[in-house]
């Protein structure tokens, strides 16, 4: 891709103002379109060192109101960020709907440079550039506009600019000696860097290789790239509006395991007390130990618990936590999102909550409350739900492949069960902060529900993150089976 770049394009100064002018004007009023449709924008600078990223990014935001934007600018991961998945740092930064984020480099480097520096194997790399693609595509589906850019320089114009940089005392330290390994280096940074741009150009996310030779012709080009853009989403946003909803996407490409339908559940396993005790002792006992070495492993754990309104969730969660280090677990309670998370895209406010390696997340609710809750209420659109199936499986397999061991839990009761428990929280003072009208409004629903979980269930039980269903009807059988699962998963792993 880089060798079909014109490095010699100028533009003289009157003729870059009297284009740029205009565009300039246009994009100050795009900004307000993006901002009333709730567009969030994401624009990315890589290229060579002295390739004037940062001052392009500088000049672009002189157009636009502080309150539309943020800057980002990338550096290598922290030991801490480095304990997570790769994407999870730029995950958390994207941007609100509506507002525009800049990034002077991004998740980029650590597939293109990383590869030369940090000795990152094929294997990983070809996983990584998958990665970016599925983060960039969710992005794209999700209304977010992407736009890359890519600052070429040819090795004898980066030599001429490293040195320029030398000569001055003030910007002599810009000039680093990994710029000017780089520079010495330049075919082969070169090549990983055209390998880099052929392998992450897609329809939802094109890449804008721009020559940098010529400050007046780059952001010259760069400006009308940035108008087109913006111009098209607002377009196509309008249009979106207007046009009956996709077709329903696949749940992607992946081994599911199969999974019964509800109605089928047999849920008369009980348990006697005295063995209750004797076997909640020996799984608490094991999980105890295996928390050690998770935690020398550095292996991260998920547990997700769904289930039924008064399924028992919180007293098999305690049961669960009380065999583990306060210090290398924490519980993430899962409430209706607020503004500033339906701000972002839905995974968003769960990527934020990723455990490091070596801890463990143990999640009361979870991401699948958008197959069911959103879905059924009507909080997101068809095309949102339909579209989840696949995301929350590209998500799950992200963190399994990060090495995280994903346990999910559906805690299945069944109706006249619910409705013992529903009467007993509303009849007994201390219980009666437990039930809410809106339990009793979604106990009219079962019906439904029954249906959106048992597709659900179907369409991501995946190989890497199966469902186990959880029979409730005896708390004390639930918690037993949800223990010896999870303990079961853990060995299995180790």
């Amino acid at each position: 891709m880089l060798d079909k770049v014109n490095l010699k394009k100028t533009m003289m100064d009157p003729e870059y103002k009297q284009l740029t002018r205009g565009l300039k004007q246009e994009l100050n009023l795009l900004q307000h379109a993006v901002k009333e449709r709730k567009l969030p924008v994401v624009v990315l600078f890589e290229g060579w060192g002295t390739a004037g990223k940062g001052s392009i990014i500088a000049d672009i935001i002189l157009n636009l109101d502080p309150r539309n934007f943020k800057v980002h600018s990338t550096v290598d991961p922290t030991l801490e960020e480095r304990r997570k998945p790769f994407l999870w740092r730029h995950w958390i930064r994207m941007p609100q709907r509506g507002l525009i984020s800049f990034f002077d480099r991004s998740w980029y480097p650590e597939v293109s440079t990383a590869r030369l520096e940090e000795k990152l194997g094929e294997k990983e790399y070809l996983h990584r550039i998958e990665s970016i693609k599925t983060f960039e595509r969710q992005l794209a589906d999700d209304g977010t506009v992407v736009i890359k850019f890519f600052l070429h320089l040819s090795q004898k114009e980066q030599a001429h600019r490293l040195r320029r940089l030398e000569e001055q005392k003030d910007t002599a330290w810009r000039a680093t000696r990994l710029d000017w390994k780089r520079n010495e280096q330049y075919e082969r940074y070169y090549a990983a860097f055209d390998d880099m741009l052929a392998r992450t150009d897609t329809d939802w996310a094109p890449w804008h290789i721009v020559s940098a030779h010529d400050q007046n012709s780059a952001r010259a080009e760069i400006y009308r790239t940035l108008v087109e853009t913006l111009c098209g989403a607002v377009e196509a946003d309008d249009k979106k509006k207007q046009e009956r909803p996709a077709s329903p996407a696949a749940s992607g490409p992946f081994t599911l395991v199969k999974m019964p339908k509800l109605e089928e559940i047999q849920l008369n396993m009980t348990v006697e007390e005295q063995e209750y005790k004797q076997l909640l002792k020996k799984f608490q006992k094991k999980l105890e130990k295996l928390h050690n070495r998770l935690y020398f492993r550095r292996v991260p754990v998920i547990a997700v618990y769904e289930g039924w309104d008064a399924a028992g969730k919180g007293g098999n969660i305690r049961r669960v936590a009380a065999a583990l280090d306060p210090r290398g677990y924490e519980v993430v309670p899962i409430a209706a999102p607020n503004p500033f998370e339906l701000a972002h895209h839905y995974l968003w406010r769960f990527w934020r909550e990723v455990p490091k390696d070596g801890h463990i997340a143990i999640f009361d609710r979870s991401w699948y409350g958008r197959l069911m809750v959103e879905r059924i209420e009507g909080f997101c659109s068809e095309d949102d739900w339909h579209r989840a199936y696949r995301e929350i499986n590209e998500f799950e397999k992200e963190l399994y492949d990060w090495g995280a061991i994903v346990v999910k839990f559906w805690l299945q009761i069944d109706k006249d069960e619910q409705l013992r428990r529903f009467t007993d929280r509303q009849n007994t003072p201390e219980k009666q902060w437990k039930i809410t009208d809106e339990d009793w409004r979604n106990r009219e629903k079962w019906d439904q529900y029954e249906v959106a979980v048992n597709e659900m269930l179907q369409k991501t039980s995946t190989d890497f993150a199966p469902w186990t269903i959880i029979e409730s009807q005896d708390k004390r059988f639930a918690r037993l089976k949800a223990l010896e699962t999870l303990v079961r998963a853990i060995e299995a792993r180790l």
